[in-house]
């Protein structure tokens, strides 16, 4: 079983890379044509979105006290899934363009 710490360090370690391949897909967004600079733009709008819901759980996974955080990490899991999902959708748009 996994300590709190181990959890929250596992989560920020793919929160960062993340926030990587956001940073690197608003650059392409920058030097995009029109057309295809909306579609980055709502993609890395969603994107966004979901980064914020997935570091609110992980913040709260944070400061729950003692056993009270394993609870909160089924919340953090579910908000990581949906911004996993978000990201595989997001990478497959931006690396066929």
């Amino acid at each position: 079983m996994m300590t709190r710490d181990e959890y929250v360090q596992k989560l920020k370690t793919q929160l960062d890379q993340w926030n990587s391949e956001i940073t690197k897909w608003e650059e392409k967004t920058k030097s995009a044509q029109t057309k295809m600079k909306g579609d980055y733009d709502n993609q890395l709008k969603a994107l966004r979105s979901r980064r914020d819901e997935a570091m609110t759980q992980l913040r709260q996974v944070q400061a729950a006290s003692g056993e009270a955080w394993m609870d909160m990490m089924r919340g953090a899991d579910e908000a990581w899934a949906r911004l996993r999902d978000a990201f595989s959708k997001a990478r497959s748009h931006f690396e066929k363009k």
